[in-house]
């Protein structure tokens, strides 16, 4: 810019802020970490893993940013809605919210216990209700705000012994269009973005076999990384994307084309 003159949008944008549900390990923890590298302060929502919370905290504050680890079951309707309290109270705002907070129970469905279908549905769907109803609270003040849901490649594609999973993740694209249209004209995007097979803990847990007859499926032939969905989710979450709502991302590839 001539004569060292600023720009006055840059220069006034408030810092952003982001919670990232199950943000203590694998997708939530590279999503914490990418958009930390962007310059938001990120909170770091855990259930059980506090430890690996403050570590992911604690690499974010090493790098000069600023984060927060919260606890708490966005399962649970009283906890979400303090989870948000918490965040605004600590930061003065939010302006993003990314569900990511997931578990699996795994089994055929002829064997699938009433306990474990519902606990996959409560966090892994309800928990999202849970947090983008607290969420657009604040975010509808600010007339600004960036939802991006997690949710599954499983949701198109069916999986064997994922029954309750792969419904759940389908509610969740279900939920991201209403949400869209619900809050589009305060200003808030609700997009989603739908992983496949990706390295983590949890698909480190699957059989071999299971793993290499995902991977056969699979046009570019391998797993993905963690940072490829947090690279997607950044994206959905930035000034760049305001003009898309209501999209689900495939980042899998190629798996469900």
């Amino acid at each position: 810019m001539e004569g060292g003159e600023r720009d006055v949008t840059e220069a006034s944008q408030p810092e952003r802020v982001a919670l990232v549900t199950g943000g203590s390990r694998g997708i939530g923890r590279a999503v914490c970490l990418a958009l930390a590298a962007r310059g938001v302060a990120v909170a770091v929502n855990y259930v059980h893993g506090e430890e690996a919370a403050r570590g992911v905290v604690h690499r974010i504050e090493e790098a000069g940013g600023r984060a927060l680890a919260v606890g708490g079951d966005v399962a649970d309707a009283s906890r979400a809605d303090r989870l948000i309290q918490d965040v605004v109270q600590a930061f003065g705002r939010l302006d993003i919210l990314v569900n990511n907070a997931g578990i699996t129970r795994d089994t055929l469905l002829l064997r699938m216990k009433e306990d474990d279908w519902d606990a996959v549905m409560n966090t892994n769907l309800k928990g999202a209700f849970h947090c983008i109803r607290a969420a657009v609270r604040p975010m509808m003040k600010q007339r600004y705000g960036r939802i991006v849901n997690i949710t599954s490649v499983v949701a198109l594609l069916g999986n064997p012994g994922q029954a309750n999973y792969a419904a759940a993740k389908a509610g969740l694209i279900g939920l991201t269009k209403t949400a869209a249209r619900e809050f589009a004209s305060r200003g808030i995007t609700v997009n989603a973005v739908a992983p496949g097979l990706i390295d983590t803990d949890m698909t480190a847990a699957m059989a071999e076999e299971a793993v290499r007859a995902l991977q056969a499926q699979i046009p570019l032939g391998r797993a993905g990384r963690p940072e490829d969905v947090a690279e997607a989710v950044c994206f959905l979450a930035s000034e760049a994307a305001g003009y898309i709502t209501g999209h689900v991302l495939h980042v899998d590839g190629g798996m469900a084309m």
